[in-house]
């Protein structure tokens, strides 16, 4: 039976992620980067692409597993007729090199393991060249090495393109493999000692996990999706991309596809809410400079996403080689959407500076001369239809959410000419784009006689985006056309308690076959939005569903299917983590969420 995607959990150095399944085999690792190619690649394809398993011979899926409280260090323990065992897994903060730490430790008994190392470079597709070397197994393919180690050593053989280990451990005997990354043409890098690097790991993450100030009902749901935050941080730059992963469908079957190893400018203002809250100014403050930097230009050549440390070029292909999760075909790296025309995104970043400057993240002087030619930037350009903030690929429309986040744009420019004397620019003629935008929505994007804002200018579609209204301050929470839209929504793109992003199958917009599953950030943006219509209890039931979904580590994917019960899409995703943070801060009576 194929894995499902909950089956998963993450482990991460801050620089990359490896997936790690119930069985024990971790079958999705980029090296030495999130946007590298995979060297474990089973996730979109079979064994013959990558993996690596080390469980109780003869075992299938583990026992039990968990998360060491307040890290991302990963227990896998099995129980067996002959005994049990744990497997720890990590990847510690990398100095010079990443490494893959898995620590094999009996508990009871005399248990046999066997370990099953299939490297598999360019993503499944490069079968590399095996050697030993002063007591490690060594793969070497083109730019790319590999040095595996145990401690103690144990017998590895090479059988069927692999390298395998077969021993016993009785309680409390261990035994440490490490897999070591670095470029070919370079010497190997200095060992890492892996009981030393599991100690400092545990002490890391613990250490940053107590930093966190929300002590609401839902704390450890909040924690473990801060940590997942945090483990999907690029630190070299402060980025934070979408998700570990490539191509996992939204559709078992479908070709809704994508590759979310990358960072999205529509993120900005919600992480940064969301770190700013839970007391993460520094990761806040990393997170605004990387915004900056990658924005730096002219603004007619924003993009709505960068790569990882703010490259452009993010150009989208196929692997044909793969077979997809679960027969989902095909599989893509690189992202068209990079080129899309999507408005939304220079009030995200017009309002996540905002945010910055009354958050006292420190000041850059660069940083309000580059909003000022942004809005200028808007003032010409508005009109413009776009792709919207679903990136559909079925042409461009005059999208409410897209026009409402041109006003946040125009709103946090004049708020801050108001507020800060120093700052300077035309407030006058910000304010009347501000009026005009505000007067064109609510005179063409509103339906009068549904009492409900629409997904574009003259459709009687919706958007789940729409529930946004309120919290950016485009309207006050109150207002009957609000109160409409959120009913409408719950309504039209309700879906057995949670909300889908629009309708996939009576939208002209969305250009694509087959359906999705539910959207989990725009049912946490639904729980935002009845409690702050004043119908908290029903948004706390459905937070209460929300936190249900995820798995039995406290990940959530970016859908889910909720008749099959499962979820969809790429993994772990940053957006439905940070709506996790945000809405548990604000159900917490927390006004500083988001």
């Amino acid at each position: 039976m194929h894995p499902r995607i909950e089956d998963y959990a993450l482990i991460g150095d801050e620089q990359t992620a490896a997936l790690v399944g119930l069985d024990g085999s971790v079958d999705w690792l980029c090296l030495p980067r999130f946007d590298s190619a995979a060297c474990f690649a089973k996730l979109l394809g079979d064994e013959d692409n990558g993996h690596w398993r080390i469980a109780p011979k003869g075992a299938d899926r583990c026992t039990r597993r968990a998360y060491r409280p307040g890290t991302l260090v990963l227990d896998t323990e099995w129980e067996t007729a002959e005994g049990s065992v744990r497997v720890t897994d990590l990847m510690p903060q990398r100095h010079r090199a990443p490494d893959l730490v898995r620590v094999v430790e009996g508990l009871g008994g005399r248990v046999t393991v066997r370990s099953t190392l299939r490297l598999r470079f360019d993503y499944g597709s490069v079968v590399p060249w095996m050697r030993r070397s002063d007591g490690h197994r060594v793969a070497v393919a083109g730019p790319d090495s590999a040095w595996l180690r145990s401690e103690p050593e144990v017998r590895t053989w090479g059988e069927a393109f692999g390298t395998h280990s077969e021993f016993t451990v009785e309680e409390g005997e261990k035994v440490a493999f490490v897999l070591t990354w670095h470029p070919s043409h370079e010497p190997r890098p200095p060992l890492v000692d892996p009981y030393e690097a599991l100690e400092h790991s545990v002490a890391d993450w613990r250490a940053w996990a107590a930093r966190c100030r929300y002590d609401g009902p839902h704390r450890d749901a909040v924690v473990r999706s801060l940590i997942t935050l945090k483990a999907l941080t690029y630190a070299p730059t402060g980025g934070i991309v979408a998700a570990a992963t490539t191509s996992l469908p939204e559709e078992l079957g479908g070709v809704r596809n994508w590759d979310y190893r990358y960072c999205w400018l529509r993120d900005s203002t919600l992480t940064l809410g969301a770190l700013l809250s839970c007391g993460y100014q520094e990761e806040a403050e990393a997170w605004r400079n990387w915004l900056v930097r990658a924005v730096a230009g002219d603004p007619a050549d924003l993009q709505i996403m960068y790569g990882l440390a703010g490259e452009r070029r993010l150009p989208e292909l196929e692997l044909p080689w793969l077979s997809g999760f679960a027969g989902s075909r095909p599989v893509r790296i690189g992202n068209e959407a990079v080129k899309q025309l999507q408005l939304d995104v220079y009030g995200e970043v017009m309002d996540t500076l905002s945010l910055a400057r009354r958050a006292g993240l420190p000041a850059k002087p660069h940083i309000w001369s580059m909003q000022s030619v942004l809005l200028e930037f808007l003032r010409s350009s508005w009109r413009q239809p776009d792709e919207g903030l679903w990136e559909v690929r079925g042409g461009r429309r005059h999208f409410v959410h897209s026009k409402v986040m041109v006003w946040v744009a125009a709103d946090r420019a004049v708020r801050a000419l108001e507020s800060y004397s120093a700052l300077s620019g035309d407030l006058d003629g910000w304010r009347a784009l501000r009026d005009e935008v505000h007067r064109e929505v609510c005179e063409k994007g509103y339906d009068a006689d549904r009492n409900t804002f629409t997904q574009y200018y003259g459709s009687r579609e919706l958007d789940a985006a729409l529930l946004l209204i309120p919290r950016v301050g485009f309207l006050p929470p109150d207002d009957p056309r609000v109160v409409g839209t959120i009913d409408a929504v719950r309504d039209e793109l309700g879906h057995s308690g949670f909300v889908r992003r629009y309708s996939v199958e009576e939208s002209p917009v969305d250009g694509l076959p087959g359906g999705e599953g539910v959207f989990l950030a725009c049912s946490f943006w639904l729980a935002d939005a009845l409690h702050m219509t004043g119908r908290t209890k029903e948004a706390r039931e459905l937070f209460e569903r929300l936190v249900g979904v995820a798995n039995d580590v406290g990940l959530l994917s970016e859908e889910y299917d909720p008749v099959a019960g499962m979820q969809l899409g790429n993994f772990p995703q940053a957006f439905s983590h940070i709506g996790l943070v945000n809405t548990a801060l604000a159900l917490s009576g927390d006004e500083r969420a988001g």
